[in-house]
């Protein structure tokens, strides 16, 4: 027991004189996510009236067959109050997965001239003279990995009626081009349309059209199709089957379109949240090349040997306001506690810090920002901090290896356990013949580092570093 002390003391120490466990003033890394850019549109003009189009005939066409909804037919009612159209899939763990790139532009000159309904410029135009016709709803963090894991589905705003649909098309773009987005348009109780565009390709819903949807109702996947640089939803509503007369759900001073919110529950223009906390074995990768998709790194298991790379990722960043961070030992006490001032506004944000810590047992990471506190758990253990030399006349080769390694000891070893740099153990060999163990079959584990513990008949112990190549 000294002696794994001793051992754990100086792997702190060395750690500390290293420079591997920072002091928590400013992050490692992070920065700031901007979507879109480049402010390419949703839809070309070509697209859009095509679209409108086609909507118009399905309409009378559902009226022909008398299958168009009762209550659309006489456009009976005051407009729906909608829901937010989006909401996180079961299981997953983030505490949210959206924000707003863009609303509805209220300004009809250009380029550049911008106002939302708030009399902000959260918005965007073009040169070509598109003003932006919907809101702009990107999934964070790590926008493609949710898209591939089917983790941010998008809902029916309101109760209506599907008027339109379109699946199969191309869905990772990540620039302005001709594609056909997977859409889903819905017609409400009072006439009004709502467009959900830039679904995944085939995760649209499997209902018709002229098939009814009720508010909450899944409609499909966050996705990339279309006109897009990432996965989005793209959210417009028109009053009416004519479209002409577009509309802004956000109530506000500089809304020219509609007085009042067409949302159940308007959320705010500045909607401050942390979106994730996290644990990774190494800087996460958050900007790969589109379309690729991110590699987190993430993992709630480490050797206390190890850095340990904390994130927080937050919504509506406002410049000049406290970050709280905390790193709370299995005790309770804190090994860090400390705060950053934001530098900048953003729509959304990372940090990253990495630091050794000093104790086994769980962990939590707690980040505080705006009001709001989100924890996250994570687990040390000290599989890798054993004695090494009760076993001095031990080796193995070839070492790096390909498919097999041998063991060369004068002690009779009887078991063995394949550990991976995230500390868990991936294989276990156990052998009671006269000779013990003397060679491991390891073809079939990924290339990488590894460590091998073997265990003599008095359970001695030794942990050897392995490549496989």
């Amino acid at each position: 027991m000294k002696l794994k002390i001793t051992t754990l003391l100086i792997l702190v120490l060395l750690s500390v004189y290293f420079g591997y466990a920072q002091t928590p003033n400013s992050p490692v890394g992070g920065g700031e996510f901007v979507f879109n850019a480049e402010k390419y549109p949703c839809l070309t003009d070509d697209q859009r009236t095509s679209i409108k189009e086609e909507l118009k005939n399905n309409v009378d066409e559902l009226q022909l067959q008398n299958k168009l909804a009762t209550s659309i037919k006489g456009r009976r009612g005051s407009h729906p109050l909608f829901i937010w159209p989006i909401q996180k899939a079961n299981g997953v763990t983030f505490n949210d997965v959206w924000s707003i790139s863009g609303y509805v532009d209220h300004n009809v000159n250009f380029p550049d001239q911008l106002t939302d309904f708030n009399c902000g410029t959260q918005t965007y135009d073009t040169n070509d003279g598109y003003n932006h016709q919907g809101v702009d709803i990107y999934t964070w963090p790590f926008t493609w990995k949710l898209m591939d894991e089917n983790s941010v589905e998008i809902i029916a705003a309101a109760d209506g009626q599907i008027i339109a649909k379109n699946d199969g098309e191309f869905d990772r773009s990540c620039s302005f081009n001709n594609n056909v987005w997977n859409a889903i348009y819905v017609q409400h109780a009072d006439g009004s349309v709502a467009w959900y565009g830039h679904m995944k390709n085939g995760s649209l819903s499997t209902k018709n059209i002229g098939d009814t949807v009720t508010q909450g109702e899944y409609l499909g996947i966050v996705g990339s199709s279309g006109n897009s640089t990432g996965p989005h939803l793209h959210f417009e509503v028109y009053t009416d089957v004519s479209y002409t007369q577009l509309v802004d759900p956000f109530a506000g001073t500089c809304n020219n379109m509609n007085t009042d919110s067409w949302w159940a529950n308007q959320i705010p223009y500045t909607n401050s949240n942390i979106n994730a906390v996290m644990t990774h074995s190494q800087a996460p990768d958050v900007f790969p090349t589109c379309p690729t998709t991110e590699t987190t790194y993430e993992s709630n298991e480490f050797d206390i040997s190890e850095d340990i790379y904390l994130s927080a990722f937050l919504r509506d960043q406002i410049a000049d306001t406290p970050l709280a961070l905390k790193v709370i030992r299995p005790d309770g006490s804190y090994l860090y506690d400390w705060s950053i001032n934001t530098t900048t506004t953003a729509s959304s944000w990372y940090y990253y810090w990495f630091f050794s810590v000093d104790a086994v047992g769980a962990w939590t990471w707690e980040v505080t920002y705006e009001g709001q506190t989100v924890t996250h758990n994570f687990n040390v253990t000290n599989a890798l901090s054993v004695e090494d030399e009760t076993l001095e006349n031990t080796s193995i080769y070839p070492n790096p290896f390909t498919d097999v390694v041998n063991i060369n000891s004068k002690n009779k070893i009887m078991k063995a356990s394949i550990i991976n740099v995230l500390g868990k153990t991936v294989l276990k060999f156990e052998e009671n013949t006269i000779v013990g163990i003397k060679a491991l079959n390891l073809s079939h584990l990924s290339k990488g580092m590894y460590f091998i513990r073997l265990e003599g008949t008095n359970i001695e112990t030794k942990i050897i570093k392995l490549i496989k190549k």
